[in-house]
């Protein structure tokens, strides 16, 4: 197993207070009176990161995707641009810096009401009840933005690339993405300075498998809340009603809605791998559409679009989805190089491949660099790895021995040194669910 790298810039370290009074707070949006652990009234949230025209405005419904035009000015109609976006605030913010940037950019979208906002829901915004991993299909936060964008009901997309899925819908293209945020994760509670910090048993909520199986590799003896959804604020909601007792976000997205007073202590990339692509704001268009491709190529940075490309061929690799817990991360060393670090975990933690990479900080190199590490974890992992954790997640299936006990991949199947074939513990055990067969499938060898 390669070691990871440390630096100063991935070490911990706070943002706002190491020891916590007995009366901290949670800011759900910025500019908002606190609402504290003493139960005080709920606040309504006040979008001070976003301009003031979106404040007042009219929805219109259109056909084939469910999509809601937000009116900029009385001008709309004559938009040149229409940006197809999710409703969220951390969408609706990433959907005005790239107005805010085309309108730097080009001139002629600088006049009131070139550039239009279009909010468009999303499966993953509508059902809100289940783990994403359970929910199943790729482009749960995209497909939707894709069809309007297709259908010619929006000119352009703005995603975040970590919802992206690793095969773009065809006629369209995504040739920009804006320059990348901090890719560290961010640690949040009211009673602790760190997840070292918390007492065994206590509860820490996420709705990331990346995030649940690093947590429960290092710290085993916490609980991890599955089902943690909703927005940033919705989140921060939940844990100031003590729901959990912590929670782990991305930096990148408190830092775009102004809300990192917010932020406990800041993990550091051997603490927590990031997500492939966390940080990142991709933009898409139609294929056909060279209009909207120049104007969106135009606001392209690089770096990000490299890094983004060796992590995401790592991810393609792994054939990964919300269901496997995956983690990557490329950056520039200060000899202009290119370090990609790569992990895959089985969801209980149990069990954690790493690995890294050195080369060149060029495209081709950097596509390469990712296939090659991911073709270094399925051969160090096996196939069965894949499918029993796949397994075990889908659907919520349980798995337990004789005694009721949760059975972990390893406790199923180890590797037989004799022959290399999988010495397969199926004796006494007990199947719940509808996937009993699908596991005997799997594993029959």
């Amino acid at each position: 197993m390669d070691a990871f790298c440390s630096s100063s810039s991935c070490s911990s370290s706070f943002l706002t207070k190491q020891a916590l009074p007995s009366c901290s707070s949670i800011n759900f949006a910025a500019g908002v009176r606190t609402v504290s652990v003493l139960h005080l009234s709920m606040p309504s949230l006040k979008p001070r990161a976003f301009p003031n025209s979106i404040r007042k405005h009219s929805l219109i419904g259109l056909p084939r995707a469910s999509v809601a035009v937000e009116q900029q000015t009385q001008k709309s109609k004559l938009a040149l641009i229409k940006i197809g976006t999710r409703g969220s605030p951390l969408a609706l913010a990433q959907a005005y810096e790239t107005r805010e940037k085309l309108m730097a950019s080009h001139t002629e979208l600088a006049e009131e009401g070139a550039i239009q906002i279009v909010i468009i829901k999303t499966t993953g915004d509508k059902i809100l009840s289940q783990p994403l991993a359970d929910i199943g299909g790729k482009g749960l936060f995209t497909k939707e933005i894709d069809e309007a964008l297709i259908n010619g009901d929006v000119d352009i997309a703005v995603h975040s690339m970590k919802d992206v899925p690793t095969y773009l819908p065809e006629k369209t293209i995504l040739p920009c993405n804006l320059p990348r945020e901090d890719v560290r994760d961010a640690f949040i509670s009211l009673t602790a300075s760190s997840l070292a910090d918390l007492p065994a048993g206590s509860t820490v909520g996420t709705a990331s498998l990346r995030r649940k199986s690093q947590i429960l590799h290092r710290f085993p003896t916490l609980n991890v809340q599955e089902n943690f959804r909703g927005n940033v604020q919705t989140r921060l909601k939940k844990l100031n009603e003590k729901v959990v007792e912590a929670t782990l976000l991305a930096l990148a997205g408190l830092k775009r809605l102004d809300m990192t007073e917010n932020v406990t202590s800041i993990l550091s990339l051997d603490e927590m791998l990031p997500a492939v692509a966390q940080g990142a704001i991709g933009i898409a268009c139609r294929t056909n559409d060279d209009k909207m491709a120049n104007y969106i190529a135009s606001l392209n940075h690089e770096e990000t679009r490299l890094a983004v490309a060796c992590e995401r061929s790592f991810l393609l690799t792994l054939d990964g989805s919300c269901r496997t817990p995956i983690a990557g991360y490329a950056s520039k060393d200060e000899d202009g190089n290119c370090i990609f670090k790569g992990l895959v975990a089985s969801p209980d933690g149990t069990r954690v491949l790493e690995t890294s990479r050195k080369g060149p900080y060029a495209f081709q190199d950097m596509i390469d660099m990712g296939k090659d590490a991911g073709q270094e974890l399925l051969s160090r992992a096996g196939p069965v790895f894949y499918d029993l954790q796949s397994v075990f997640v889908y659907g919520g299936c349980l798995l337990r021995d004789a005694n009721k006990r949760k059975l972990t991949v390893e406790k199923i199947a180890t590797p037989n040194p004799a022959s290399g074939r999988l010495f397969l513990f199926m004796v006494n055990l007990q199947l719940h669910g509808s996937c009993g067969a699908a596991i005997f499938s799997s594993v029959r060898h």
